[in-house]
């Protein structure tokens, strides 16, 4: 198969057309010069070597030239073998739990910040997977629909604070069901949850919920973020702690034993986020386990390149044009005698 690399340089051929104008601007201009002389059959006798012919051939030659070397920028290529390449990989949605209790310190840098750093780190170990991502708090919100743009992926984590769910809880369930629906519910396999939050559910129904995940062949993996001892919630705006209703220091916690429930209802396992990089590998490794599906099929050509025949004919045709004069021996005027 034949193809040019660089089709878009044809667009200089345009140059053609105001390159024949001028040359046919020079060509009435040396006419009406000549015909100054006098009658051109006497003119033709004055200048006996000048061949107007050979002027027009090197116009040709230099035209031919430039033609070929546009052909050889735009790079014809000829194909030699194809490739046939898969992208295989798991459908993974990451549940993120952004509410305010993430803003607990009790982990550094806090909660939701190691959160993102988990995140980034696992994206980077799953090339060949399909991510999407939920936020939650007292809602949950399709951030990212899932996508093989990994570079997106990213951008999306860089983007996350608490503010961007204004409703204040932890609505787990919630969370989950939103995950559900981002799978595609014909395929009953290669699908994963991963849940990161601290466990602080003031909903109901997520342990149901993580029973339907499995029941359509979706795997959950719970990760815990915090401490069993907890610590208090910061405002970033005021520097204020936050207060129950008796002006009491709220404490947030872990609730290790609903994200366990979770897990084992979804048939997946629970980690709690001490070290990123070991959490990440674990998760990466269950992943992987898994099983792959295949996403697309791509097809892979390698092509030789032939612009170096064009441009080295093209340079042999400017060296000729060089080597042909206007004057075949010279420019001659006979004298005739009164």
């Amino acid at each position: 198969m034949l193809r040019f690399q660089h089709p878009e340089y044809f667009q200089w051929l345009l140059l053609l057309i105001p390159a024949v104008l001028v040359f046919v601007y020079v060509l009435w201009w040396k006419h009406q010069a000549i015909r100054k002389w006098g009658e051109a059959r006497l003119v033709q006798q004055l200048f006996t070597d000048y061949r107007p012919a050979l002027f027009r051939w090197k116009f040709l030659l230099l035209l031919l030239a430039l033609v070929l070397v546009i052909t050889g920028a735009a790079n014809l290529q000829m194909s030699t073998h194809m490739e046939k390449v898969e992208t295989k990989g798991v459908d993974v949605m990451v549940a993120l739990d952004v509410s305010k209790s993430m803003l607990a310190q009790d982990v550094q840098p806090s909660r939701l910040q190691r959160a993102v750093q988990l995140l980034s780190r696992l994206f980077d170990q799953l090339p060949g997977d399909r991510l999407g991502l939920v936020v939650f708090a007292g809602q949950a919100y399709l951030q990212m629909p899932l996508t093989l743009d990994h570079a997106a992926a990213h951008m999306y984590l860089n983007s996350i604070t608490p503010d961007m769910v204004p409703t204040p809880g932890t609505q787990i369930a919630d969370a989950i069901e939103m995950c559900r629906q981002a799978f595609n519910t014909q395929e009953k396999t290669h699908k994963a949850i991963i849940l990161i939050t601290d466990g602080e559910d003031f909903g109901e129904g997520a342990v149901e919920q993580a029973r339907k995940a499995y029941q359509e062949g979706i795997v959950i993996y719970t990760v815990g973020v915090g401490t069993p001892a907890g610590a208090p919630i910061r405002d970033p705006q005021t520097g204020d702690y936050k207060r129950d209703e008796n002006g009491q220091i709220v404490i947030s916690r872990l609730n290790e034993t609903e994200l366990k429930q979770i897990a084992a209802e979804g048939h997946g396992s629970f980690q709690y986020l001490d070290q990123v990089s070991d959490v990440a590998r674990r998760l990466e490794n269950s992943i992987n386990q898994m099983g792959q599906k295949t996403y697309q099929e791509n097809m892979y050509t390698d092509y030789n390149s032939y612009f170096q025949y064009f441009l080295a004919i093209a340079l042999a045709l400017i060296v000729l044009e060089l080597f042909i004069p206007e004057k075949s021996k010279g420019l001659w005027v006979k004298r005739v005698s009164a």
